[in-house]
């Protein structure tokens, strides 16, 4: 019976792998902080010196929704309502912040050894089987 590996310890070396790179990855995730200035006073674009504000945004939001509802066909109400809702999402990503929370250089290496650690340990675990099949198929190939 062959393993993940190809050997009988290459299903150990997987699971194992795959534990530590899970639990690393986890807790390096869950350090970041995910915050946003997204808001209706909050600049989203800048064209030509003069900031968009989400507020901006939602007003041809609203008059392409009224132009839809008074006429479903309006090719204009559409690609206004589409446009905005477009650049509100687009704003939203846009203005998101990512930064790692305080922690001690402890805890941050232990973090980073779990996690690339465990894909170390993952990827070995692969590349034995990768490695016999080939053999495999010299063998075979000279016979």
């Amino acid at each position: 019976m062959k393993g993940a590996g190809g050997t009988s310890g290459g299903a150990g070396q997987f699971f194992l792998g795959l534990i530590l790179m899970c639990g690393g990855f986890y807790l390096l995730l869950n350090s970041v902080v995910v915050s946003s200035t997204f808001g209706m006073g909050a600049r989203l674009f800048g064209v030509g010196g003069y900031g968009v504000t989400g507020g901006m945004i939602l007003i041809p939001l609203v008059i392409g929704i009224v132009m839809i509802f008074y006429n479903a066909r309006n090719v204009l109400g559409w690609l206004l309502a589409i446009g905005a809702f477009g650049a509100m999402v687009f704003g939203v990503i846009a203005s998101v912040s990512m930064n790692l929370r305080t922690m001690s250089a402890f805890e941050l290496l232990c973090i980073l050894a779990l996690a690339f650690g465990g894909l170390g340990l993952f990827l070995r675990s692969l590349r034995g089987q990768a490695n016999e099949e080939r053999e495999q198929e010299r063998t075979r190939l000279r016979s």
